[in-house]
């Protein structure tokens, strides 16, 4: 974590000492911290952690203040409006939209429909907890504790709600329920033209025209009453800028893991570098992947795997006469019936192979289809709604193996690709265009360089956009 400089220690004492008690349990709530400690010492320190955390700590900041409705500290402490910010966060936020719900139940509810809740759920909660209980956050805190509410499980939540006559609240649980934890929430804004509105042929949605630089933003049809917009961003995946998903390299030639590991740190992967693994051991890590728990609630997953190899199969560190490990079943392993875990989320692998001739013992295969089965996720699956083979990026690029024997070797294709993704961060790029840059990088380098040529596949099934 990066050691903040004093005008942001300044800044963030400014706006801590500007908060009421209640506001500083919401705001820690939203930081994702549960326990009931809001002096101020103890929220500076959360706050400082949480922002030094982030790239952009400042977004996160004045995302925070946009939520608590404090939309004076967001003028006089952050130096900014209400409507830049919503701007700003158009294509980026990072609060969990569950946790934005929560906060902003809790300030729509009085006492007595605190009270009223409390005693709908005297036979559901302990009693000493029910006693300690101040606020509706204090109630979903123990609900969500007994993994009674969740972010994929509002039911009862929604049907307590309506139970204590407060309809309008259940109304805002239902539409959360039916967007999911994606939805993006802002306060109304004006259109500028009426043409910036499209509705669809159902007459559910309604389609927000974003920028030149931006992708659409769909949202859903608003209750005037509302003071909210609700945005769904159903054209792209959930890839958020803070620990973005597990990456997994494996460097079977010894020149680029290092490079690569220090690329996806810098993008928020967390990142595992294994190198000079033979077949089996690939294997190995590969499934182990899927069996880690804290991999399991990340956005997304990447692989890059670096490697001597024929066109279908990698041999990793095996000699030639291996049967090696086919390239299909790399994907397989990852398919959504195989690794439930990532069903739904993007999955990118980047493949360095350098080629040797097709080898002719293929008669005994070493990794048959049933070295592919998997054990290790026990949990709520949704991939029986999603294709199996669906949100793949699958990046494959080879050259001759006889490369390996100049000094300081090193991929250009990798190269390029480290570049395009460390521009395509600062740009918001989506990964196809990002691709494209190593496309045309790689085109170059074939013109200046024929007998040094590099070849490239690019598959995918990506459903949505993937903003880097």
């Amino acid at each position: 974590m990066a050691i903040p400089n004093q005008h942001q220690l300044q800044t963030i004492n400014q706006v801590v000492e500007s908060l009421s008690s209640s506001e500083c349990r919401s705001l820690l709530y939203l930081c994702g911290y549960e326990d009931t400690n809001n002096s101020s010492a103890y929220v500076k320190d959360i706050l400082t952690s949480k922002v030094m955390s982030y790239e952009d700590g400042h977004l996160f900041l004045v995302e925070l203040m946009l939520h608590l409705k404090r939309f004076d500290i967001l003028k006089k402490v952050l130096k900014t409006s209400r409507a830049d910010v919503e701007t700003a966060l158009k294509c980026r936020q990072v609060l969990p939209r569950f946790r934005i719900l929560m906060v902003n139940i809790n300030e729509d509810m009085a006492s007595e429909d605190v009270r009223s809740m409390k005693f709908l759920l005297s036979r559901t909660l302990p009693r000493e907890k029910m006693e300690k209980a101040k606020n509706f956050l204090d109630v979903s805190i123990e609900l969500e504790k007994l993994d009674l509410i969740s972010p994929e499980r509002v039911d009862l939540l929604e049907q307590c709600l309506r139970n204590i006559s407060r309809a309008d609240l259940a109304e805002n649980v239902a539409k959360y329920k039916m967007l999911g934890e994606n939805t993006l929430y802002f306060y109304h804004c004006k259109l500028q033209h009426p043409k910036d509105i499209l509705v669809n042929s159902k007459g559910l949605e309604l389609h927000v025209r974003a920028s030149l630089n931006m992708a659409p933003i769909p949202y859903s049809k608003q209750d005037k009453n509302s003071p909210f917009l609700i945005l769904i961003p159903l054209d792209w995946y959930k890839f958020g800028t803070n620990s973005r998903g597990a990456c997994v390299i494996i460097d079977c030639v010894g020149n680029d893991g290092d490079m690569l590991e220090r690329t996806f740190k810098a993008l928020h992967f967390h990142v595992d570098l294994y190198k000079w693994l033979t077949v089996n051991e690939t294997l190995s890590v590969l499934r182990e992947v899927f069996r880690q728990r804290e991999n399991h609630g990340r956005d997304g997953f990447a692989c890059c795997i670096i490697s001597r190899g024929t066109e279908s199969r990698l041999l990793c560190t095996d000699s030639s006469d291996s049967t090696g490990l086919r390239l299909d079943s790399i994907r397989q392993l990852f398919t959504a019936d195989a690794c439930p875990m990532l069903a739904g989320k993007p999955k990118m692998f980047f493949i360095q192979r350098y080629s040797v001739p097709e080898f002719q013992s293929c008669a005994k295969m070493s990794h048959q289809d049933e070295d592919l089965e998997t054990d290790g996720w026990d949990g709520i699956t949704t991939y029986g709604y999603i294709p199996a083979e669906a949100d793949v990026f699958w990046s494959h690029c080879w050259t001759d193996e006889h490369q390996l024997e100049q000094g300081h070797h090193s991929s250009v294709y990798l190269n390029a690709l480290k570049e395009a993704l460390h521009k395509g961060q600062r740009r918001k790029n989506k990964l196809i265009d990002v691709h494209t840059e190593v496309n045309a990088v790689i085109f170059e380098h074939n013109k200046r360089n024929p007998g040094k040529s590099y070849h490239i596949d690019l598959k995918h099934t990506l459903r949505k956009d993937l903003y880097f």
